[in-house]
């Protein structure tokens, strides 16, 4: 299986009560490789672009409103099939609906408030890794020879 690249954020809500490294620890566990992390806010432009596909719907205000409201942990993960391993790994958006053992099954809230954010294909997680990060703040995992790379 090819080696993919994805965009993880920790909400709001998720680095408001302490969760980042409840989040990594679970990545990190799966396998992954973490290639990018940074805590940020997410300033209203941003999240428009990155809430595009949503624009004109009810809730779309609501998204922005929130992910803009405190910082973010903006995190790019790689690894064979990582978009599915890390969208498995999160649960369904609504908590209700989220497995036990899943990131929202366990911690989140709401479905507003569902601590976690993952690309939800390769093409969208090219896309949002771009919106996110520069080439330079990425690093890259040579998993032939077991090092990192710059």
């Amino acid at each position: 299986m090819q080696t993919e690249r994805t965009l993880v954020l920790v909400k709001p809500d998720g680095v408001q009560r302490g969760l980042v490294g409840e989040v990594i620890g679970r990545l990190e566990r799966r396998g992954l490789h973490l290639a990018g992390l940074k805590l940020m806010r997410i300033s209203k432009d941003l999240a428009q672009r990155h809430y595009a596909e949503h624009e004109g719907k009810t809730f779309f205000d609501g998204l922005v409103s929130f992910i803009t409201s405190s910082p973010v942990v903006a995190m790019v993960w790689e690894g064979p099939g990582v978009v599915g391993m890390v969208r498995t790994t999160m649960g369904v958006t609504n908590p209700v609906d989220a497995a036990p053992g899943t990131i929202r099954g366990d911690l989140a809230l709401s479905l507003g408030m569902n601590v976690i954010h993952g690309s939800d294909s390769p093409r969208r997680a090219e896309e949002e890794v771009a919106l996110f990060f520069e080439p330079g703040e990425l690093v890259f995992w040579d998993s032939t020879s077991a090092a990192w790379l710059a």
